[in-house]
């Protein structure tokens, strides 16, 4: 797998703009705490293991939007967790992702450790970023695109990456989460899980 070589100001905006936003966000992020630990119980986070840069893993943390038990996500996902994902704020807590060094604001969205293996030779070069925040994937479309065309613009976004672009996808992210757009699929259900594709 080779390296993607990010632009000279990538991580310190990464930085910059993971500490606005703890600043910025830290009242919302104390009152979904109170919301999630009164509905759904603790823990109020979730953390769960993602394939990294180089698909070296890292604990991505989250609010909770689902409750436990037995069943498939949609069915354990409640109301209240939907709303949570349609605003974004089930994700705030990656900022700490980022300000680590596990994330980046803008690339690839870190997906399951288990589909490295059901990756092409040229899905698999989504590695080569730090996972983000938000993505090139993300403002075209969300869960509403299926998993061939999500995975062709992660690579897209790493031939295309700059200062200029990573700053158009953050403003298009921010219109999107406002206008809760594409936060399911067509049908309201959450993204499949991805099996592989033809040709791999």
């Amino acid at each position: 797998m080779t390296g993607s070589t990010d632009y000279p100001l990538k991580r310190p905006l990464d930085i910059a703009g993971a500490l606005v936003g703890l600043a910025v966000s830290w009242p919302v992020m104390f009152a979904v705490g109170v919301l999630v630990r009164l509905r759904l119980g603790a823990p109020v986070l979730f953390r769960q293991t993602r394939a990294g840069r180089g698909g070296v893993p890292f604990d991505i943390v989250k609010f909770r939007t689902m409750r436990d038990g037995d069943g498939t996500d949609d069915e354990r996902l409640t109301p209240f967790g939907r709303r949570l994902r349609a605003w974004s704020l089930d994700e705030l807590p990656e900022l700490l992702n980022v300000l680590r060094g596990d994330m980046s604001l803008v690339g690839p969205r870190p997906l399951l450790m288990s589909y490295i293996d059901r990756y092409s030779d040229h899905q698999q070069r989504r590695h080569e970023a730090r996972p983000g925040l938000t993505g090139l994937a993300q403002v075209e479309g969300r869960n509403q695109t299926t998993w061939e065309e999500r995975l062709d613009l992660d690579v897209a976004y790493l031939d295309r990456q700059s200062l200029a672009l990573d700053l158009r996808i953050i403003a298009k992210t921010l219109v999107q989460v406002i206008r809760s757009e594409g936060a399911t699929t067509e049908d309201g259900s959450t993204m499949a899980e991805f099996m592989g594709t033809d040709g791999r």
